[in-house]
């Protein structure tokens, strides 16, 4: 057998132990025997020590790289998740190619734990001194900025990293990431792919710019303090015709602010400029934001929007840009992993299935698994890696 072969399979039983066995069982049969790679993505409302239990029974020494998703995962057979509970296997088997996964607790320096975990996974794929194709990451919330800094420290800027941070179905805390069969909480995994074929990627929102901006006056790390010297809330507020009045003297605003992030200029493609999100959070009691990325003074920062349609129609065109980045046709496509973000899915739960369709005709029916991410990391069209929130990022592989 040569070329890339890839299969996703989901699950919305709640039997924790028969789920993973019976979704790696068809997972296994499909791919013609065990995968290089199997991405793990599951919810907190599954017994994740019998997953993790599960995936050493089954799985054995494959390398394997999980994290926990918000409410459920999506495939090519649509969205999976009852009650809270899903869980979604995608293998890559590929006998020419080279796959690693490594994992560190962040603790107090994330940037040297992302660094870590990457010389890990480098060596478990006994790829030592060559750089890999993709960086694959699940990181917790909260630190992924630092993260990236710590894989560049090893690999430069010119390696993409995608991947999606870990999250649970109320934001609460429960977050967890899986690798090595073992369950893990505030940790980092990478994971370091060589396929013998091509891999492309695509980072992109489902928001469009407005003609309103300004720039950070007063920032520290995520919390944005002052636009244009004014507070944040304040100017925040009138650029979206009142969205957090209700919430000016502080309190949460995560709802309210899903629809209107706000994005700085990464780049631009032919002509026209891309933007990566921060999505406010709070609102503090002497009117600032909190956000889910950093911020930095001099930034300018512009205020973006979005509808429930765009939320759905944007999510294949972000399949279709990756495709297009590599010359990729259904002959040629093997599959796809793609990360969306929980506050979009959120937005838009009642048409989820919708998602799950954009996804699938752009991807002509080939597998995809996806997750939804408490913060979404990916490569833009200028190859530079970022951490967003609110965005939708997608890898693509060929076949052969």
């Amino acid at each position: 057998m040569t070329g890339l072969t890839i299969s996703s399979k989901t699950s919305a039983a709640t039997d924790s132990a028969a789920a993973i066995r019976d979704t790696y069982a068809a997972l296994e049969r499909d791919l013609g025997g065990a995968p290089s790679l199997l991405i793990a993505y599951v919810t907190v409302g599954h017994d994740l020590e019998a997953i993790a239990a599960g995936l050493r029974e089954v799985a054995g020494d494959v390398p394997c790289h999980g994290a926990t998703s918000c409410l459920g995962v999506m495939s090519d057979e649509g969205f999976a998740g009852a009650d809270g509970v899903g869980l979604g296997l995608l293998g890559i088997r590929d006998p020419d190619g080279s796959y690693g996964v490594g994992a560190r607790e962040l603790g107090d320096d994330p940037r040297t734990a992302g660094r870590e975990a990457l010389l890990a996974a480098i060596a478990a794929a006994e790829r030592q001194g060559e750089p890999p194709e993709l960086v694959w990451i699940a990181a917790n919330p909260g630190s992924e900025e630092a993260v990236i800094a710590g894989l560049q420290d090893v690999l430069g800027a010119s390696v993409p990293i995608a991947g999606g941070s870990a999250a649970d179905n109320d934001v609460s805390g429960k977050w967890h990431q899986l690798a090595g069969g073992e369950v893990l909480s505030g940790s980092v995994v990478v994971s370091v792919l060589y396929p013998s074929t091509k891999v492309r990627l695509a980072f992109h929102s489902g928001y469009s710019a407005t003609d309103r901006s300004g720039v950070v006056t007063r920032a520290e790390g995520r919390t944005l303090y002052e636009i244009d010297g004014r507070p944040a809330a304040l100017v925040y507020n009138e650029w979206t015709g009142g969205a957090i009045a209700e919430h000016l003297g502080g309190g949460n605003v995560l709802g309210a602010t899903t629809l209107f992030p706000l994005g700085r200029v990464a780049g631009e493609h032919w002509g026209m400029p891309y933007h990566r999100l921060s999505h406010p959070d709070t609102v503090t009691k002497d009117g600032a934001l909190t956000l889910f990325t950093e911020v930095e003074v001099g930034e300018r920062l512009i205020q973006m929007a979005g509808t429930k349609e765009s939320l759905i129609t944007r999510a294949g065109r972000v399949a279709r840009a990756a495709m297009a980045a590599g010359n990729l046709d259904a002959n040629s496509l093997a599959g796809a992993l793609v990360v969306y973000c929980a506050g979009c899915m959120l937005t838009v739960q009642d048409q989820i299935d919708a998602v799950a369709d954009e996804f699938t005709r752009e991807l002509m029916g080939r597998p995809f698994l996806g997750t939804f991410t408490f913060g979404e990391q990916g490569c833009f069209a200028n190859h530079e890696s970022y951490h967003g929130n609110l965005m939708i990022s997608v890898a693509v592989f060929e076949r052969e």
